[in-house]
């Protein structure tokens, strides 16, 4: 579904990733060719429908330990966040406000030291629509020439 949704809005899908360490090597190996990039990790998602909350810790700490790797590639903004929540205690998704992260030159700190959902409902985003995430995206790359006009 993500690849089909990704070719209908004009990306250009590169197969070839097994795992969330394929998806930075593909990031990597293709980071100067393109503006933007999407890059979706099933695992956390599939381990918290399967309720083992082991496996969907493991999955984030994985995720957690690529973050390295992507900054080292100097994006003009980094996101982080998910398409929604999916609890292990429910095993499905759920109404939850899902956490987002944004890493850029100038977004500006907030004080929030942990990416967990707690921190981020009480960070400087917010709990907000995520409509509103790809405007504060392109602003923070500088790809507006005003905010909110």
């Amino acid at each position: 579904m993500y690849k089909g949704l990704a070719r209908l809005v004009g990306m250009e899908v590169i197969e070839g990733a097994n795992s969330a360490a394929d998806e930075i090597s593909i990031l990597e190996k293709n980071f100067k060719a393109f503006t933007f990039f999407y890059i979706h990790v099933k695992a956390s998602d599939t381990a918290g429908e399967d309720g083992n909350i082991e496996k969907k810790v493991k999955a984030i700490e994985e995720v957690d330990s690529l973050i390295p790797r992507i900054t080292a590639l100097s994006p003009d903004v980094l996101a982080i966040t998910g398409d929604h929540s999916t609890p292990t205690l429910l095993k499905s998704h759920s109404w939850h406000p899902v956490p987002v992260l944004i890493y850029s030159r100038v977004c500006g700190a907030d004080g929030i030291e942990a990416f967990t959902e707690k921190e981020c409902n009480r960070g400087s985003l917010g709990i907000f629509p995520m409509k509103h995430l790809m405007p504060l995206l392109l602003a923070n790359a500088g790809r507006l020439s005003k905010y909110g006009a």
